[in-house]
């Protein structure tokens, strides 16, 4: 039996400091933590407020500007300083970590099934058949459809959600003592998050294990941690048992996070608003490999799909990982080849090359699911921001763009100063918002939106909302919002379709949706979304 006074993971006065063209960033000052055995124990905080790089200096993967004091334990032994081999023999067995972004922390030369089985065979001596049986089986663990033909498939081949949990899987292969998981289920649809939690759970009451669990989600905190530790500016600024920190917060900044649920509605444009993007049966198929010398397999990615983007709108849609989701949005956009028809203001754009679509990319912009994957490393802030500039506005003066810059970094809540760092010395939610400054600095007049606000926490997520309300008004731009985030598209979107494995299972006037969903499925994802204590509650009940 796990003693559970037993703190086996124990943080002492840890500061992280990073060097920068602009000086020194204190983002961790002082902190002190600690797990228990067999206790789930949450960090939030607002995005950059620390949480992500505690972890990153606990287990020896800090940017190689950055530098930690301070002490981390595992079980009695000193983590920070200890020799590399030595810390390997820790860190993918004893202690496992789920990334935030995990097509950065996915090889994408290495097929799902050779990542998976890397840690088993390395940590748990496994043979090359037996690594394949449990790689198989941790997929159908965190419910991958068709586990037996994704063990062959790359990470790009996978959708964000998709990516999310093979990192899970990964990370549960050895079945860890203590499991840190930073944002473990923000690029998952509800209802697969509340599996996942589900499964979490049921794994640390079987094993006993520990999870350290940083999200911005407080919903997921609530229904799933013991203890809570609210971070503000690097510092650790309320902590106490989840009960008592939800239900009597003492300090402002975690009563103002508690109260930044995203709020209002959006109303609909009149029907006499004229239509910018329309598209009708547009479809998608993908060809994938399978087996030797088998015919290759076709994936219906996008099944029919028919939409009006009318100038001002916001549709957003919903549905599981893997659903076509971003795939529809891409191939909206002519990023991906398609079937069907698409027309941007009267001119047919569907089978448009890169060099044909040149002139449309003004208007027709993007901001992308993953903000690291899509940001360069090699670029600063600055030049990420006006390359877009460069490409359309060639007249513009190396001043003129600088201020444009400035102005996008002020509208997505960015002090103008970053223009000079660069994307890995951010956080995951402050990378998104230069990913949406680079979008919106061209003044486009439809933006496809991909998990804008999957990344941020919930009062970032406020502003973020406030932002595109604001430029959409000023501009009268038109969203596709595509989201697993119920509460954001309620907020934000006047019309709304749901999705599934390709496929249009309900749309209509946002209210309408939420307030009588129509379809099974939609009120499956309405519980997960909005009662997701009563959803784990349920799945404990069914497990025992």
């Amino acid at each position: 039996m796990t003693d559970t006074s037993e703190t086996i993971f124990d943080i002492r006065d840890i500061r992280v400091t990073f060097a920068t063209p602009d000086g020194a960033v204190e983002a961790v000052r002082g902190v002190d933590m600690n797990v228990k055995a067999g206790e789930t124990v949450a960090v939030v905080g607002e995005s950059g407020s620390g949480k992500s790089q505690i972890m990153m200096a606990a287990m020896g993967l800090l940017a190689s500007n950055g530098r930690v004091e301070g002490s981390v334990t595992y079980r009695g032994q000193e983590l920070i300083g200890m020799p590399r081999e030595k810390l390997n023999r820790i860190r993918g067995a004893k202690v496992t970590m789920i990334f935030q972004e995990p097509m950065t922390s996915l090889d994408p030369l290495y097929t799902i099934e050779r990542q998976i089985s890397e840690p088993l065979r390395v940590h748990g001596g496994l043979s090359a058949s037996a690594a394949r049986a449990r790689a198989l089986e941790l997929l159908k663990l965190v419910h991958i459809p068709d586990p037996e033909r994704r063990l062959k498939s790359y990470p790009h081949e996978l959708s964000g959600g998709q990516r999310q949990r093979v990192m899970i899987a990964m990370a549960l292969a050895n079945d860890p003592d203590l499991l840190i998981a930073d944002e473990p289920t923000t690029a998952l649809d509800v209802t697969i998050q509340a599996e996942i939690l589900g499964l979490l759970a049921e794994l640390q009451k079987k094993l006993g294990t520990s999870i350290l669990f940083i999200t911005h989600d407080l919903t997921i905190v609530e229904a799933f941690a013991d203890r809570v530790y609210v971070m503000q500016h690097g510092n650790v600024v309320e902590e106490g048992k989840t009960e008592d920190i939800f239900q009597r917060p003492t300090r402002d900044y975690t009563k103002m996070l508690l109260a930044a649920e995203p709020e209002g509605s959006k109303p609909p444009v009149p029907d006499t608003a004229p239509i910018l993007l329309d598209a009708n049966d547009v479809s998608v198929t993908f060809s994938m490999p399978s087996g030797f010398l088998s015919p290759r397999f076709e994936l219906k990615a996008v099944q029919n799909v028919t939409l009006s983007l009318r100038e001002g709108q916001t549709i957003g849609i919903v549905g599981e990982s893997g659903s076509g989701k971003s795939t529809l949005g891409r191939a909206l956009l002519q990023l991906l080849p398609s079937e069907g028809r698409v027309v941007y203001q009267g001119t047919p754009i569907q089978g448009f090359d890169r060099a044909a679509m040149r002139p449309y990319r003004r208007n027709l912009q993007m901001v992308f699911q993953d903000p690291f994957g899509s940001l360069s490393p090699r670029m600063t802030v600055g030049d990420i921001i006006t390359e877009g500039l460069l490409v359309h506005e060639p007249q513009m003066t190396r001043r003129e763009r600088e201020e444009a810059a400035t102005q996008a970094l002020r509208e997505v809540g960015l002090e103008p100063a970053v223009r000079n760092r660069f994307p890995h010395e951010f956080s995951g939610g402050q990378r998104q918002r230069i990913a949406i400054a680079r979008a919106v600095v061209l003044k486009p007049t439809v933006i496809v939106l991909d998990e804008p606000t999957s990344a941020l926490d919930r009062s970032v997520q406020k502003q973020i909302i406030a932002l595109l309300r604001d430029i959409q008004a000023r501009y009268r731009l038109s969203y596709i919002f595509i989201s697993h985030d119920l509460a954001v598209v309620k907020a934000l979107s006047d019309y709304t379709i749901v999705m599934r494995t390709g496929r249009v299972v309900e749309e209509g006037p946002t209210g309408d949706v939420f307030r009588a969903p129509a379809s099974e499925y939609t009120r499956d994802l309405m519980e997960a979304a909005f009662n997701l204590k009563k959803v784990l509650s349920r799945q404990a009940s069914a497990r025992a």
